[in-house]
């Protein structure tokens, strides 16, 4: 079974690359990265700082990435796609935002959706 995540250099995508590693090393499951080619080597350097290995695939935007997700969650040894969020503005928060909504309504597996941690509110 495999584990597949969406990465971007971000917080919210570190945070889903740690969901997806404790998840795959938890069930015995192989992880799929997929992550725009400039943000590569920021990808590797997360996976070796996880100490976690993975079949990494390299698209070229957004878009390509939405699509690949997409079409990963649909294969038959696709466990789960897990994908990160950031925290919005009052204004962002009427959308959720155009491909983490699509995936959350479109994929053929289980969608886990991961924030950052946050400090709490004072």
């Amino acid at each position: 079974m495999k584990v597949v995540v969406g990465y971007r250099a971000t917080e919210a995508g570190r945070a889903a690359l740690a969901e997806a590693v404790s998840h795959g090393r938890a069930h015995g499951s192989e992880l799929v990265l997929v992550v725009p080619a400039a943000e590569r080597a920021d990808a590797d350097d997360a996976l070796a700082a996880a100490g976690a290995e993975a079949e990494v695939v390299e698209v070229g935007d957004d878009r390509q990435a939405e699509t690949e997700l997409l079409d990963r969650s649909y294969e038959d040894d696709t466990q789960m796609l897990v994908i990160g969020l950031r925290r919005r503005s009052p204004v962002g928060k009427l959308f959720l935002g155009s491909t983490a909504q699509r995936l959350l309504l479109e994929a053929g597996c289980p969608v886990v959706a991961v924030k950052p941690e946050v400090a709490p509110r004072r």
